[in-house]
């Protein structure tokens, strides 16, 4: 088993967040379906497969894969990689067994200021997007 770093965590989520996306795009043509819904051309839940289901939200979607829900939001120019300290926290709650240290919201958030202050990820310049996005 990985080691519980909060580097793995945010690789893991989003690995999980482009599998979902991937998702979306197999069966609606588009990664970003907030325009689907928002035209009214697809409802705000629905199924992808017998296992996979969605639900949108203001300017995100949460993909439920079998036993976990994959919460994202749309981010400027359609990107999905980014990330906050809450998506982090909600997501290793959905897999505790493997992250269980960042289920402690005080832990999360901690070592997310310290990943901000090291440099690691910022936020985008000029955006009203309140995500964080990896350093190259």
């Amino acid at each position: 088993m990985k080691t519980q770093t909060l580097e793995n965590l945010i690789c893991e989520y989003l690995d999980q967040v482009k599998k979902a996306t991937n998702l979306l795009e197999l069966t609606f043509g588009t990664k970003n379906i907030l325009g689907l819904w928002r035209s009214k051309k697809i409802p705000q839940r629905g199924k992808i497969t017998d296992d996979v289901t969605y639900e949108l939200h203001g300017i995100g979607c949460r993909v439920y894969i079998s036993d976990k829900c994959i919460d994202f939001d749309y981010s400027p120019d359609d990107r999905i990689d980014g990330f906050d300290a809450w998506r982090l926290y909600m997501y290793a709650c959905e897999v505790p067994k493997k992250y269980q240290k960042y289920t402690n919201k005080a832990t999360i958030e901690r070592e997310f200021s310290e990943y901000i202050e090291k440099g690691k990820a910022k936020k985008i310049q000029g955006s009203t997007s309140n995500l964080y996005f990896q350093n190259p």
